[in-house]
């Protein structure tokens, strides 16, 4: 079939919005019809180089839709089924799988390729084969992926916030409560506050904390964290530092996490200083791929027994999680309206990058 797309054929190009040719699903794959994709700051990695994914590649991975129809061997999911793509697809056999770490599974080793499971692509544009961001490609208005990547949720609940949990809510409610352990009493610090950093202060609350602090440049930004539970706002960490340990009595963030658009290994050494002793620092934020140095001071973490992990997905089960973070949005818990700041139609994807680069936009979301 014909559809649209928005594709990237060169680094530091914008996004080409044009026609492709869509293959039926294959074995163990369904086709579904995009209702909204959230414009992530990862697939700005495409563009930017510092996610070196082969080209040319539909951008797009954070996504909800209606499944059109299902591969052969496909026998959970039917026609008319609503489902919230996962970023990292979960088979639910592999070792980090069965031991509860679906945000880590096999597959994802072959997302860079942006084929199908097979190695064979369904999506053709300009006479070539097309890569798919995260084996998704939800920059579409159809797409065709593995059922390995679907998440099935109830029909009630709206496709343009289902979708921003297929990256930015699950990613940024996890880093809290599963990667940071945040627990009740706890001074947290939140440096960047957009897709993912507003569902880390969401997260941050809901799991207990005393003081939530809100780090970004962005003064709007500041302002809009205040709606979604942080405590106190500051400009910079550097700015952050005085008046936390004020308010901490000294003890300063007993989690601190990283969420900006991009990760600099410059500024961790600041992190660390914000953190308490035992305090851990959680980087959720993308470095670029050969970025492979970062400023710290290692006596500080030896004699003070600082943490530094790393979280992919929130560290979270997106099977799990997705369904469980709609019911907290039903009970009005969680809030997903909140974080759409504007919505593009998909001829409009560049203005919805222009608008994220320039700080206007919690979360973009594409809506076709």
């Amino acid at each position: 079939m014909q559809t649209k797309a928005a594709i990237l054929w060169e680094v530091n190009q914008p996004w080409s919005v044009e026609e492709i040719e869509l293959d039926d699903p294959g074995p163990g794959e369904v086709a579904v019809k995009l209702a909204a994709s959230g414009l992530c700051h990862s697939d700005e990695h495409l563009v930017t180089g510092d996610l070196p994914f082969e080209l040319p590649i539909i951008g797009g991975h954070e996504g909800a839709g209606v499944v059109t129809k299902v591969g052969e061997g496909v026998s959970w999911l039917e026609e008319g089924d609503h489902v919230v793509f996962g970023f990292i697809p979960s088979c639910g056999r592999c070792p980090s799988c069965s031991t509860g770490h679906q945000n880590l599974c096999d597959l994802g080793a072959i997302m860079a390729l942006g084929r199908q499971v097979d190695g064979t692509a369904r999506h053709h544009g300009q006479g070539k084969d097309l890569g798919l961001m995260c084996m998704l490609g939800t920059f579409a208005h159809h797409t065709v992926v593995g059922e390995a990547s679907c998440i099935k949720i109830e029909k009630d609940v709206p496709l343009d916030r289902a979708c921003l949990l297929g990256c930015g809510v699950v990613t940024g409610w996890g880093s809290s409560v599963y990667a940071a352990e945040v627990g009740p009493g706890d001074v947290v610090a939140v440096v960047g506050v957009g897709g993912i950093g507003a569902n880390a202060i969401q997260g941050a609350k809901l799991a207990g904390a005393k003081q939530v602090w809100a780090i970004d440049p962005v003064e709007s930004k500041r302002e809009k964290a205040m709606e979604f539970g942080a405590t106190h706002t500051a400009a910079s960490m550097a700015e952050a530092m005085e008046p936390l340990g004020e308010a901490s009595w000294g003890t300063m963030a007993n989690k601190v996490i990283m969420t900006m658009g991009v990760g600099s290994g410059e500024v961790l050494i600041e992190a660390l200083a914000l953190a308490s002793k035992r305090g851990r620092v959680v980087v959720t934020n993308i470095h670029p791929a050969m970025e492979m140095s970062a400023n710290v001071s290692l006596l500080d973490l030896t004699l003070m027994e600082k943490q530094v992990v790393g979280s992919l997905f929130g560290s979270g089960n997106p099977r799990a999680d997705i369904p469980k973070l709609l019911g907290l949005y039903r009970d009005g818990q969680l809030d997903l309206d909140g974080l759409v700041t504007k919505t593009y139609d998909l001829d409009h994807v560049n203005d919805g990058y222009d608008d994220m680069r320039a700080g206007k936009n919690i979360r973009g979301v594409m809506v076709y």
